[in-house]
């Protein structure tokens, strides 16, 4: 696809597809064109999808019609907030209503941002050799952050004047995992009391500063949720929001065993200098290439694949917390994503929509 603003001002998303032959019609993952050229046999299109040159046009018949062979548009694009969301499916629900609860998460992370947010510099790539369901699982796991992460919590963390997080200790009852309807789930630690905070040390000053002027803005029970954060949240199925380090991660299977994954800074444009560096290292130290987090997740997830290959251990266990309101460290978000998973699975499979099963009943 191409996400693009064309000449005329509208945003735009376009099947990187040439209309003639197939070929990629932009090989650049960002930038700025107004036009764009076809390398296989030099079609060209303008920034708003339109074919506007086709060499030896002479040779086609009056049936050629140019003006029916411009970049074909994604069947449905729907924003929130600033977020553009796309579905290739054209009778897909209006995405107002497949964010369901989702929405009001979404809603803290923008409040917080008082002049919005925006993609900042130190994009990763990465790819690990694991099924994609299980980055889902790990994104939005608070259980295994004691133990995977050990060094982050028990070392660098008190190393930079922060106390240690007993919010991932594996007893802990704190913190909050909820169900967000159709698949969406989060998990909830607030930052102004979870110890995981690292910013809260070194920027006091500038965040007393901004929650004084969202408590002016929304008043101070709303300011307190702006500044504790949305925590970690899945947006069904493959989209992946982490508050503490102001990260929004994306993935794609290119097989069963094999995930692409791209992960990028997303910070408050009115943060000084001095705060958005602060917000880069800080995502970059835990979720970065060479961090605390992300090679560790990459390797428990790739052991996790190839623990599988033993056929006889059926079913992964996650029912923990199923008998007390569910907490940081407990599994409900798991079942959040495998029940809707597991729903539109059994509805492909069985060939009916929802509302023909349930008119059969």
């Amino acid at each position: 696809m191409i996400l693009i603003r064309g000449s005329d001002g509208v945003a735009r998303v376009l099947l990187n597809t040439c209309t003639h032959r197939g070929a990629l019609v932009c090989r650049e993952k960002a930038g700025n064109s107004k036009t764009f050229q076809c390398a296989y046999h030099a079609w060209t299109y303008n920034n708003q999808g339109e074919l506007i040159g086709v060499p030896g046009e002479e040779a086609y018949s009056a049936a050629f019609e140019r003006k029916e062979l411009g970049l074909r548009q994604a069947p449905r694009v729907e924003g929130y907030r600033g977020f553009l969301f796309v579905s290739f499916n054209p009778t897909v629900e209006g995405l107002v209503n497949y964010l369901a609860g989702a929405r009001e998460y979404l809603d803290l992370m923008c409040d917080y941002a008082e002049e919005g947010l925006e993609i900042v510099g130190g994009t990763q790539e990465y790819s690990m050799r694991a099924n994609w369901k299980l980055l889902v699982e790990n994104s939005i796991d608070g259980y295994h952050a004691a133990a995977t992460h050990h060094r982050y919590f028990a070392e660098f963390l008190p190393d930079m004047g922060v106390r240690p997080a007993a919010m991932f200790n594996p007893g802990s009852t704190r913190g909050s995992a909820k169900s967000l309807g159709n698949g969406h789930t989060v998990i909830l630690y607030p930052l102004t009391a979870g110890g995981t905070n690292v910013l809260g040390a070194q920027a006091k000053a500038e965040l007393e500063a901004k929650q004084q002027r969202l408590a002016a803005r929304f008043g101070a029970n709303r300011a307190q949720q702006l500044m504790d954060g949305t925590g970690n949240m899945l947006i069904f199925p493959n989209l992946v929001f982490v508050d503490n380090f102001k990260t929004v991660r994306t993935f794609f299977p290119l097989s069963p065993d094999y995930v692409e994954i791209t992960a990028w800074g997303l910070m408050p444009k009115e943060d000084s200098p001095e705060l958005r560096q602060k917000r880069i290292d800080n995502f970059l130290s835990f979720l970065g290439p060479g961090g605390f987090a992300t090679p560790d997740d990459v390797e428990a997830l790739e052991s996790c694949q190839r623990g599988f290959a033993n056929r006889e251990v059926e079913w992964s266990d996650i029912s923990r917390g199923m008998k007390r309101q569910p907490s940081v460290t407990d599994e409900l978000q798991m079942r959040t994503f495998w029940r809707r998973w597991n729903e539109l699975i059994t509805l492909s499979q069985s060939g009916q929509t929802l509302a023909q099963q349930v008119a059969a009943l």
